[in-house]
């Protein structure tokens, strides 16, 4: 897919960062997986990402990368577009980048770098080092310590072409205004804060209409009923919603450091399609939390498409 293409495509519509499934031993299971992204796919999200934050990316191996986003790549051809998640050191993200590119996928993610801090003249070099390696499109996510402002996003933006997106996880809406207002129509603009429909309507009102949602995993016609309000403006169900899911969910998320990838696997398997559990560092959800979220999920009715 041409990244221009890409790029419209990704200028509209809810996006969602499918998990990984591991089976018991903590291994990919491929199978599972597949099924995953078949149940996912009818949905209408309008871009799925594969290997993502959501997706663990930062616990998979190199050999164990390549095989997930085969299988997500076999399993969305021809239903809906697939965007990898690429990062880590300069050298391994243009590693993923280029495997993700040779197995298929549309474009990639690309997740902050490892550990240290960089410079903005060191982040215009590691991500213009990947853009280079590749020549699909590729979205940059603001996060952590990969903060970049407007002025090396506008360096970036005229050094590569195919920089086709941003994706902001940082929630600085002084620093998305003035990226918005400065950059224009060169990139398209994703919000990407965990749990990100508690941001949409504030970011819908900047100018970022598009976000990623983790619950698309588990309640995903609620996900996408939730889209559509944001977009209709429809505050009486966006507020419902917010009073009646959300910040139930937000407060068992918030009970924990790494919940917010823990809780989106045990909202899967209370459902029926389980992912199996999380791997090291990250940690599943106790028994009672587990109980908290299965309550809350048979509140919001059937998902079925």
């Amino acid at each position: 897919m041409h990244p221009q293409e890409l790029k419209k495509i990704l200028s509209s519509g809810l996006l969602s960062f499918p998990l990984t499934d591991f089976d018991q031993q903590g291994n990919f299971n491929a199978k599972t997986y597949a099924e995953r992204l078949e149940w996912l796919a009818p949905y209408g999200a309008s871009a799925l990402f594969a290997a993502g934050g959501t997706g663990e990316f930062f616990s998979l191996n190199g050999n164990e990368y390549g095989d997930v986003i085969r299988v997500a790549v076999d399993s969305c051809r021809g239903k809906v577009p697939l965007l990898a998640g690429a990062g880590g050191s300069t050298r391994y993200a243009i590693a993923c980048a280029q495997e993700a590119e040779r197995l298929g996928a549309d474009g990639i993610l690309l997740l902050p770098h490892y550990l240290t801090e960089a410079s903005q003249d060191g982040l215009i070099a590691h991500i213009e080092q990947v853009c280079n390696s590749v020549s699909f499109g590729v979205v940059v996510y603001n996060r952590g310590i990969c903060r970049l402002t407007a002025d090396s996003l506008e360096v970036l933006a005229a050094r590569c072409p195919n920089l086709i997106g941003f994706k902001d996880g940082i929630g600085d809406i002084e620093l998305m205004v003035s990226i918005w207002r400065r950059l224009g129509d060169r990139l398209t603009y994703l919000g990407g804060l965990p749990t990100a429909e508690v941001y949409a309507a504030a970011y819908k009102a900047l100018g970022v209409p598009v976000y990623s949602s983790a619950v698309f995993n588990f309640v995903p016609k609620l996900a996408m009923d939730f889209y559509h309000a944001i977009a209709k403006d429809d505050h009486a169900t966006t507020n419902r919603l917010i009073d009646e899911f959300f910040l139930p969910y937000l407060a068992i998320r918030n009970r924990k450091s790494g919940y917010a990838v823990s809780i989106v696997k045990a909202g899967a398997r209370l459902v029926g399609h389980s992912a199996g559990p999380v791997r090291a560092p990250l940690t599943d959800l106790t028994a009672e939390e587990d109980e908290m979220l299965r309550k809350l999920i048979l509140k919001q009715g059937s998902q079925a498409v």
